[in-house]
C-alpha cells in the first residue's frame, strides 16, 4: 500500500483529539431521527498528546539493513516504518512433517506474518547428550519452510516451556537429577548451555541478521520471580551466537522481568486450569471490554500455587511497563481441555477477544495456539502434562487440538476466517495503526453501557465498538448509538443517524480514511478489509445498515446513491447509502476508486494471495492457500467455487483431485463485476456415514483425585468401557489427501485404537471427535478402528459448558462418519 492511502499521517503535530459519545437509550427508530435524544450516560473524553516513540536500546538489530527491526517505547519498527506483527503458535514437533507445508500455508493465508514455536528440550535430548533433530524434530527444515511460505519465526527456546508438556518440556533424566532447575545453578546452566548450543546450531544462517526468517526468541515461560536468571539465559544464548532483534519473556501473572527482555502478555476467554467448581473465570470478562490493563493474573495461577512460586500482586507498576509497547503472545486461539474442566471457547469468542486487544492498544497480535497438534510419545511414554508428573491437571495423552483456527489434523475452523478479516486489515493498515494512540472511552464492567475506544494519530483513526461477550454471559444491545470524534479540529460524527447495535457484535469503523490522495472516507458503518489497486473492500455487519460519508461533494455511482448533507456529520459531506444488498456484486463507483461492500458471509470467504505472480483477491467456499503461485484447495464438499480478482487467465487443475469448469458471467452463482469464477467438482469429498444412533452399555470407573491440588484424575481403569469396532472401506481412505473419522458422541473419555496403536483420545466437551485415519490405511484394512468409550456420570463433578451439559448419565453415539478431504492444486495460465 502506498503511503498516501489509508488514514492520512498528520502534516504537523495535531492538537489532542477530543471524543464525545452520544448514546441514547430511547427506542426511537434510528432511521427517523437525525441525531439521538440527549444521552442518559453520554460522556466526553480527550485523547492525550501522543508520546514520542523512543528507541529501546536493549532490543533491535545491530545492523543497518533495509529491513532493520527496532523496538520503541510504543511500537515496533521494521524497515523504517511502524510494524504490527501477527504471530501464531505452531509446534513443529507435534505435527507430522509431511503436514508442515499445509499448516504453514494456511497460517500465511490466514494473514499471519510470523509463527512462534516451542523447542521442547525433552523431544530433542531424550537421553543425556543424545540430541535429535531429524524427522518431525527438524527445526531447521521447519524454519526454512516457514520462510518459503513468507513467514518469519520466533523460537521459544525455553529451556522450560510448559505448553502442557511432561515436566514442562524438561527431559525425565534432567528431572531425575534433582538439580535446582530454572535458576543460575552452575550444573543446571551447563546442561542448558549444551541444549542452547545445539538449538542455535540449527539456526545458523537463518537469523534476521543473516537475511533469514528468525526475528526473535522467547526465553523460558511463566517464570515469575527469577529476573536475574532470565537475564542469564538471554546472555547465554547471545554468547553462543544467537543474535536477534527481539527478545521476550512472558510478563503475565505480575512476573518480574529483567530490563533486557520485552514482556509479552496473554488473554484467554476461559481456562482449563481453573477449578471444576468455577464457572466463567472472574478475570476473563476484562478481555471482552477495552482496557489499559495488560496483565492477566489467572493464567498459570494453578502452577504458581502448586509449586509455591512467588508472584507479584496486581498489575506491574506503570513506571516499569508503561513505557513499553503492549505486546501479546498468547491470545487464546481456542482452549485446551483438562479432565476436570473442559471449556467450550467458540470462534466468535476468539475473534472478539482479538479485536478488543487491538482496540486496547496491542501492537503485536500473538495467538496460542494457531494450529493444533498431537502430543509426542517419548522413551517414557506419552509426553503430556499429568498429575503423575506433578502437575495439577490431567490432559489428553495424545490430542493437543486446542480448538485452534487450524486443528490437530488440518481442520480449518470458523475463527481462521474471522481472524483473517482482521489480519487483512492489519496487513494494509498496521503501519498506521501501530503508531496511533489509544483512548479507552467506554470500558465499563456494566453490561448495559456502551464499550468503545478510539485509536488515532490525531487526524485519522478507527472507532472500536463491542456488544460481545460469550453467549452465556451476554452484554446488552445498544440502541441509538452515535459517536462524535474531534480529530485535529474536525468533528467526525458516526453514523449520520443513530444506529441500533444488536448484542453480539465486535466492530471497528474507519475515521477519515483516505480512499485516494484526493478523496476521504470521513466515516463508515462498515469495516475495512483490504485494498488492491483501485479497489477498497469493506465488510458490512449483519443488523447494521451500511453508511459511507465522503468528504465534500462526490459523484456516486454503481450500487449506491449519494446525498449532500451537513450539520451533524460535518459541513460539505456526501452520505452514501446502498441500493442493493452487500455482497460480491455490491460495487460503489467513486472518482478514482471503487468500494466493494461485502456481506458478512462473503467477507469470511475473502483471501488476499499471491496467484500467478501477483497479489489477487480470492473468494473461496473452501479453505485455500497459495504456494509457488498456485492455489491449493482443501475441499470439504463435492463442489467449491473459487473467484479471482484481477482475473488470471485460464485456471487449470495442476495436481490432486477434481475437475474445474469456468462459470459464465451470466451464471447467477458468479460474483459479478470484479470477479472471474470457476467451479471445482470433487465427487466423494466430505462426509460418508458409517454408523448412527448407538447407545452402547458401559460402566464408569470410580472417580479418583490426584496431583498437588487434588483435582479429578483422568480414568486409568477401562475395564467397564464400551468397545465399538468401526469398519472402514478402503476406498474411503485411499486416494485422498486426508480421511478423518468423525465421531459425534456424548460421554466422558474416549480412546481410538488401530490394532495395538492408541492413535487418538478425547475428553468429551461438546464437540465432535476427529481421528486422522490417513497414516493407518494398511492397519485399518485389517483391524478397523476400535472406539473405547466411558460414559458420562454427572455426579463425578467434571465441568463442561452448561450449553452442552448432558441431561442425564450414559453414553451415546449419534453418528460416525469418514470425512474425505481432498487436496487440489489450481494453476493459473495466462
Amino acid at each position: 500500500m502506498t503511503p498516501e492511502h489509508g488514514p492520512k499521517a498528520p502534516q504537523s503535530p495535531p492538537s489532542p483529539p477530543s471524543l464525545v459519545m452520544t448514546h441514547s437509550q430511547t427506542t426511537t427508530p434510528s432511521r427517523t431521527v437525525a441525531r439521538s435524544a440527549p444521552p442518559r450516560h453520554g460522556r466526553s473524553v480527550r485523547v492525550p498528546p501522543i508520546d514520542p516513540a523512543t528507541r529501546l536500546a536493549f532490543l533491535g538489530d545491530g545492523h543497518d539493513r533495509s529491513d532493520r527491526i527496532e523496538v520503541t517505547t510504543r511500537f515496533l519498527v521494521r524497515g523504517g516504518r511502524p510494524w504490527l506483527p501477527v504471530t501464531g503458535e505452531v509446534h513443529y514437533s507435534r505435527i507430522p512433517r509431511d503436514r508442515w507445508s499445509e499448516v504453514l500455508g494456511h497460517a500465511r493465508a490466514g494473514g499471519l506474518d510470523t509463527v512462534a514455536t516451542y523447542v521442547f528440550w525433552q523431544a530433542h535430548e531424550p537421553a543425556p547428550g543424545d540430541f535429535r533433530w531429524d524427522g518431525d524434530l527438524d527445526l531447521r527444515a521447519f524454519v526454512e519452510l516457514a520462510a518459503h511460505h513468507g513467514l518469519d519465526v520466533v523460537v521459544r527456546i525455553g529451556p522450560w516451556a510448559h505448553g502442557e508438556a511432561r515436566h514442562g518440556g524438561f527431559p525425565d533424566w534432567l528431572v531425575d537429577r534433582g538439580l535446582p532447575t530454572r535458576t543460575d545453578d552452575p550444573e543446571y546452566l551447563d546442561l542448558v548451555r549444551a541444549f542452547y548450543s545445539q538449538t542455535i546450531r540449527q539456526l545458523d544462517g537463518l537469523t534476521h541478521a543473516d537475511g533469514g526468517p528468525v526475528v526473535g526468541a522467547q526465553i523460558e515461560n511463566e517464570l515469575y520471580d527469577q529476573p536475574a536468571h532470565l537475564a542469564t539465559l538471554r546472555r547465554t544464548a547471545e554468547d553462543l551466537g544467537l543474535h536477534l532483534p527481539l527478545w521476550t519473556a512472558t510478563g503475565w501473572g505480575g512476573a518480574q522481568l529483567p530490563g533486557t527482555l520485552l514482556p509479552v502478555y496473554s488473554a484467554y476467554a476461559d481456562g482449563f486450569w481453573e477449578e471444576s467448581s468455577t464457572g466463567w473465570p472472574e478475570f476473563a470478562a476484562i478481555h471482552f471490554r477495552y482496557s489499559e490493563v495488560r496483565d492477566d493474573l489467572t493464567v498459570g495461577a494453578d502452577l504458581r500455587e502448586a509449586f509455591d512460586q512467588i508472584t507479584v500482586g496486581g498489575e506491574v507498576p506503570a513506571s516499569d511497563r508503561g513505557m513499553l509497547p503492549f505486546v501479546t503472545c498468547e491470545l487464546g486461539g481456542g482452549m485446551h481441555v483438562a479432565y476436570h474442566r473442559r471449556p467450550l471457547v467458540g470462534a466468535q469468542d476468539v475473534a472478539a477477544l482479538a479485536l478488543v486487544k487491538i482496540g486496547s492498544g496491542s501492537v503485536w497480535q500473538g495467538y496460542y495456539m494457531y494450529a493444533g497438534g498431537t502430543q509426542r510419545v517419548g522413551p517414557h511414554g506419552t509426553e503430556q502434562e499429568s498429575q503423575a508428573t506433578g502437575y495439577p491437571n490431567d490432559v489428553p495423552t495424545r490430542s493437543y487440538d486446542f480448538y485452534a483456527p487450524v486443528g490437530e489434523h488440518g481442520q480449518v475452523r470458523p475463527h481462521h476466517h474471522l481472524l483473517r478479516r482482521q489480519h487483512l486489515w492489519l496487513a494494509d493498515e498496521g503501519a498506521h495503526l501501530a503508531a496511533m494512540a489509544t483512548t479507552v472511552a467506554g470500558g465499563s464492567e456494566d453490561p448495559a453501557e456502551l464499550r468503545w475506544s478510539v485509536r488515532s494519530d490525531g487526524r485519522s483513526g478507527y472507532l472500536f465498538l463491542t456488544t460481545y461477550q460469550p453467549p452465556a454471559h451476554p452484554v446488552d444491545a445498544q440502541p441509538g448509538v452515535q459517536v462524535t470524534v474531534d480529530l485535529d479540529g474536525t468533528e467526525v460524527t458516526v453514523p449520520a443517524r443513530p444506529v441500533d447495535l444488536p448484542a453480539g457484535l465486535s466492530l471497528v469503523w474507519p475515521l477519515r480514511y483516505a480512499l485516494t490522495p484526493d478523496l476521504e472516507l470521513r466515516s463508515a458503518t462498515a469495516q475495512v478489509l483490504a485494498r488492491l489497486d483501485d479497489v477498497v473492500i469493506l465488510a458490512a455487519t449483519d443488523g447494521v445498515d451500511v453508511e459511507l460519508v465522503l468528504d465534500g461533494a462526490v459523484e456516486v455511482g454503481g450500487a449506491a446513491v449519494g446525498q449532500r448533507t451537513g450539520g451533524g456529520v460535518g459541513a460539505d459531506s456526501t452520505v452514501v447509502t446502498l441500493t442493493e444488498p452487500p455482497g460480491p456484486r455490491c460495487v460503489v463507483d467513486l472518482p478514482g476508486v471503487c468500494v466493494l461492500v461485502l456481506d458478512d458471509t462473503s467477507a469470511s470467504r475473502l483471501y488476499r494471495l499471491d496467484v500467478a505472480g501477483r497479489d489477487r483477491l480470492v473468494l473461496a467456499d473452501a479453505p485455500v492457500y497459495a504456494e509457488d503461485g498456485a492455489l491449493v484447495v482443501h475441499t470439504t464438499g463435492p463442489e467449491t467455487t473459487v473467484s479471482l480478482f484481477p482475473a488470471s487467465g485460464a485456471l487449470a487443475v495442476a495436481g490432486g483431485e477434481g475437475e474445474l469448469s469456468h462459470l459464465p458471467a451470466a451464471d447467477e452463482r458468479l460474483a459479478g463485476g470484479l470477479w472471474e469464477t470457476w467451479m471445482l467438482s470433487v465427487p466423494g469429498a466430505g462426509p460418508h456415514r458409517l454408523l448412527t444412533d448407538l447407545r452402547p452399555e458401559a460402566v464408569a470407573p470410580r472417580p479418583e483425585r490426584g496431583g498437588p491440588m487434588g483435582r479429578l484424575s483422568a480414568p486409568t481403569d477401562w475395564s467397564g468401557a464400551a468397545r465399538v469396532r468401526v469398519d472402514v472401506a478402503a476406498e474411503l481412505v485411499e486416494g485422498t489427501d486426508r480421511a478423518l473419522l468423525r465421531v459425534d458422541w456424548t460421554g466422558d473419555v474416549g480412546r481410538a485404537w488401530v490394532g495395538d496403536h492408541l492413535v487418538s483420545d478425547h475428553f468429551w466437551h461438546g464437540r465432535v471427535w476427529d481421528v486422522d485415519l490417513t497414516p493407518w490405511q494398511e492397519e485399518i484394512a485389517v483391524h478397523g478402528v476400535v472406539l473405547e468409550l466411558l460414559p458420562w456420570v454427572g455426579e463425578t463433578g467434571v465441568r463442561v459448558d452448561p450449553s452442552v451439559a448432558p441431561g442425564g448419565d450414559g453414553l451415546e453415539i449419534r453418528s460416525v462418519d469418514v470425512v474425505r478431504v481432498p487436496r487440489t492444486v489450481l494453476q493459473a495460465r495466462s
